[in-house]
């Protein structure tokens, strides 16, 4: 026993020694080790990137500082990427001997990052490209890869530093924007940050201050602007047509740690009077006054979540989000959106401004919860799941704001809106002698209308939740929007009330519009119909079935034949475009006939139609008023539609 124990201590004794030694060694030759370290980055940089890289001088001050002058990587024939003048910082000694560098402090004086992109290319195209092609069957675990980045990065993270001088400059295509760090203080875990932004149009100071623990890995930070103005974004103006700025932003991270082989990440960030400004959103300033995100992402081997516990805030509006992605044996996307009941008021004083201004002075009663739960799974892409479900409690609107609903059971001047272009009044009602009452409108054109735009219209309460469904898993499979799912109630809120402006805006307005006038019972279906069939458009500057009709047929509504009406249901998608289904004998092209037997296959099979119906079907509907003038001036060689198939005309 005596002897094993002498074995042991002296293991120990020459490990130590070794040890030892090797310091020794270590330090006294520091300053060639990290001359070849050097040499080899160089040499790693010209192999696989083709830059660059110097360093002046390089020297150790003890055993942890290290001293780095006039840093360069350049990029052949490319402008500078990284210029730094003097450098220090300091390592774990530690982490060092076990291959993690950690850096302890770190002082920058002068010097930038600089992005620089041309018509031929960027100073930084090397770095983006993939080193290696990941196979198929390779299973990353996202918990580890995740942590040990994190990791990573939050080790390069100094716990003392200070920087100044220093700038990161872009530079894409003209559109530049330098961000000059005139003052980066971390110190007793304390930051404190004073940025320069100059751009083209515009130059102001932001700050960073707050609460920072690379080690610990949390954070808690205030950006903001020392004169309390606005902070402006650059680049995205010029780039994207993109106009944002924000008064202040708060971030929170107060955990980040792997337990039993997740990795989890909590906190929060907020944001005070964010503005954003573009055309595909609205077509003025979009103005939110508060949001905060409360948010527990949770990250396996396989999946990464966002917590149900999560809270979305958007000034009084509060929601739980629940966000999924599972890539295992399927790539599964879940996501669920609960709005916990709230008052119907709120909900509309919260809505941001600048996007739903026709919904600005409308006031309302009672309370309503809202729930939404969507999966889509790759592999079976049918078995998609969509189920929107509002729950309302004595709501009723008591005021309305600028789209006056109650309209629509009263005569009301309609004028569209084409490119920004407002087109003549259109009168509807029984002043204008081409307003037609359903009545009066051939049975067989409401019967095709119906069928081929919205089958349920006298069922459903604005939305089918199929339809969307349908929508949906087309538009995944076919990475486009090739499908919608607008029903004749979103048609006809869109024509009557809103424009044809195609903006977030708009179809947002749209979809709560619709839902009002239909589950408030504002106008009866037959009367939303009516309107329908006289608001919409049916070719270039005709609007409605009266104007229709003589515009194709020299006819009345109600004298049109069924292979007419399927004519007129078949532009209802494209009714400028008529004119392309047609050959150069005036008669309908290959593509068109398929549409309408198609059509006619439906109705049958649906019983709308019996087969005496179609006796005489085969004569073909002939163009007999002033849109014979539109098929004289149409170009032989257009092929505009005839790659229309049967599969694009859904039911």
């Amino acid at each position: 026993m005596k002897l094993q124990r002498k074995k042991v201590l002296l293991v120990l004794k020459i490990v130590g020694v070794l040890l030892l030694l090797g310091i020794i060694l270590l330090f006294a030759f520091r300053n060639t080790i990290l001359e070849k370290v050097i040499h080899r980055i160089d040499a790693k940089m010209e192999r696989e990137y083709q830059c660059h890289f110097s360093i002046e001088r390089a020297e150790f001050h003890g055993l942890t500082d290290l001293e780095f002058h006039d840093i360069t990587l350049v990029p052949k024939q490319a402008d500078t990427l990284v210029r730094i003048d003097e450098l220090k910082t300091s390592v774990n000694f530690w982490k060092l001997l076990l291959g993690d560098i950690q850096l302890g402090k770190l002082e920058i004086n002068k010097g930038y990052i600089q992005l620089v992109k041309t018509k031929n290319g960027s100073n930084f195209d090397a770095f983006l490209r993939s080193k290696k092609e990941k196979k198929d069957n390779d299973e990353v675990n996202y918990a580890k890869l995740l942590n040990r980045i994190s990791s990573q990065l939050l080790n390069l993270v100094p716990t003392d530093m200070h920087v100044k001088g220093f700038a990161i400059k872009i530079d894409d295509k003209g559109n530049k924007v330098v961000f000059d760090f005139n003052q980066l203080v971390l110190a007793e875990k304390k930051l404190h940050t004073i940025i320069q932004v100059t751009s083209d149009n515009f130059s102001q100071q932001w700050c960073i201050n707050g609460f920072a623990d690379p080690r610990d890995r949390k954070a808690d930070l205030q950006f903001s602007n020392p004169k309390s103005d606005t902070i402006r974004i650059p680049y995205l103006d010029k780039k994207f047509n993109l106009k944002s700025g924000f008064k202040a932003i708060h971030f929170n991270l107060e955990n980040l740690s792997m337990n039993s082989g997740e990795l989890y990440i909590d906190g929060y960030s907020s944001i005070e009077n964010l503005i954003v400004n573009h055309p595909k959103i609205a077509n003025k300033d979009v103005i939110i006054k508060k949001a905060r995100f409360d948010y527990r992402w949770v990250i396996g081997s396989r999946f990464m979540a966002l917590d149900s516990t999560s809270t979305v805030q958007l000034n009084n509006i509060k929601c739980h989000p629940y966000i999924s992605y599972t890539n295992e044996t399927d790539k599964v996307y879940a996501l669920q959106l609960k709005i916990p009941k709230m008052k119907a008021q709120d909900f509309i004083v919260s809505l941001p401004t600048g996007l739903f201004h026709h919904f600005e002075g409308m006031e309302a009663k009672g309370n309503f919860s809202y729930s939404l739960n969507f999966e889509y799974n790759n592999h079976k892409p049918n078995a998609l799941i969509f189920e929107s479900k509002l729950d309302p409690e004595g709501l009723k609107i008591t005021k309305y704001g600028e789209a006056d609903l109650n309209k629509i059971n009263r005569e009301f001047t309609y004028r569209a809106v084409d490119k920004g272009i407002a087109q003549r009044p259109i009168i509807l009602g029984p002043s204008n002698p081409n307003y037609t009452p359903l009545n009066a409108i051939s049975p067989y054109l409401q019967k095709c209308v119906l069928t081929s735009e919205d089958p349920s219209f006298f069922n459903h309460r604005g939305f089918i939740n199929e339809a969307f469904k349908q929508s949906i898993a087309k538009n995944i499979r076919t990475q486009k929007f090739s499908r919608g799912a607008s029903t004749i109630s979103m048609q006809l809120v869109k024509n009557a009330f809103l424009t044809r402006e195609k903006t977030l805006s708009r179809k947002l307005e749209e979809i709560l519009l619709v839902y009002i006038l239909e589950n408030n019972r504002i106008s009866s279906k037959e009367r939303m119909l009516e309107v329908y069939f006289n608001i919409i458009e049916w070719g270039p500057n005709v609007y409605g079935i009266g104007e229709a009709s003589q515009f194709y047929f020299q006819k009345s509504p109600a004298d049109l034949n069924l292979n007419e009406c399927l004519f007129l249901a078949t532009i209802i998608p494209k009714p400028k475009g008529f004119m392309f289904r047609f050959d150069s004998e005036q008669k309908l092209k290959p593509f068109a006939k398929q549409q309408n037997e198609f059509l006619t296959r439906l109705m049958l099979r649906r019983q709308l139609l019996s087969e005496t119906d179609t006796i005489g079907q085969n004569v073909p509907a002939k163009i007999l008023g002033p849109a014979q003038l539109y098929l004289k001036q149409k170009p032989t060689d257009t092929i505009e539609n005839d790659s229309t198939s049967i599969d694009e005309f859904e039911f």
